[in-house]
């Protein structure tokens, strides 16, 4: 899948898959590959990968058919230029909270490769050369661009968050949502999943695609989709290495009729 595949997908209303990518291992691509996503999730805002990482993880993944969507550390236009150049296939700004935010990076994501007063001017709706109206606008076809909806004061904003052009993708942070709401990790509870079926439904409505990076069970995720997320990043490569050794190991230790060490369910890897 191309990275313009996969955008009309998102906005046509079709249902696409991922998962957060956090291993650079050159092995990684190869088992990742055959398992069924539509893209890969790269996060630099909570997992150090530096820049040559990065760069060679979107280049391979890229090469396989899984455009990489790459969060930046925070909503930086520069910041959205450099994961770019490394080769991301679109961007995932994190805490938006206002217009303004989106409207910036829509500059540095949509607007490429045009800077400074001219650029300025392009956002403020001033009509440009005809040849580089259209060289634009082809190439933001090929990047997308995602927010991340982590707050109270986001929901409020919404609309006009909505409102900016260009913007491809509402993306629930469902960990920073429930503390914003004041229910730290209470994802069962109704004030957090009224406000997700409030952030799928406008996504929706205004034709940006709409889901969330989630870790849960399989009910948790269809309950998403059934309020109508089209957008769904699910778990992390070391979220479930680590559920599925935990699940392995106590099988083997059960069937050599070891007694399992007790586990503390805090220590689930949550990003």
């Amino acid at each position: 899948m191309t990275s313009t595949h996969l955008r009309n997908q998102i906005v046509a209303g079709e249902t696409v898959f991922g998962t957060l990518i956090v291993s650079p291992s050159p092995r990684w691509p190869e088992a990742v590959c055959d398992c069924g996503l539509d893209f890969v999730f790269i996060d630099t805002e909570h997992i150090a990968i530096d820049r040559a990482e990065l760069s060679w993880m979107c280049q391979t993944y890229a090469a396989l058919g899984l455009p990489p969507i790459v969060r930046i550390p925070s909503p930086d236009p520069y910041t959205a230029t450099m994961a770019l150049d490394a080769g991301a296939a679109g961007i995932v700004a994190p805490y938006v909270e206002t217009a303004e935010q989106v409207q910036a990076l829509r500059g540095a994501v949509k607007c490429r490769p045009i800077k400074g007063q001219k650029l300025q001017r392009m956002l403020d709706g001033t009509n440009v050369e005809e040849k580089l109206e259209s060289y634009v606008a082809k190439g933001a076809e090929k990047r997308l661009m995602f927010v991340n909806i982590e707050s109270k004061p986001a929901i409020e904003a919404l609309d006009e968050i909505l409102a900016v052009p260009g913007l491809d993708a509402l993306l629930i942070g469902p960990h920073d949502l429930s503390c914003s709401l004041g229910v730290p990790e209470g994802y069962d509870e109704p004030i957090f999943l009224e406000a997700c079926e409030t952030i799928f439904k406008k996504g929706r409505a205004a034709g940006v695609g709409a889901g969330i990076h989630f870790w849960g069970s399989v009910e948790q995720q269809r309950r998403f989709l059934d309020m109508g997320a089209n957008l769904l990043i699910h778990s992390a490569d070391i979220s479930l290495f680590q559920k599925h050794l935990r699940i392995e190991l106590e099988a083997i230790r059960k069937a050599d009729g070891q007694m399992t060490p007790a586990i503390e369910s805090s220590t689930e890897i949550t990003i």
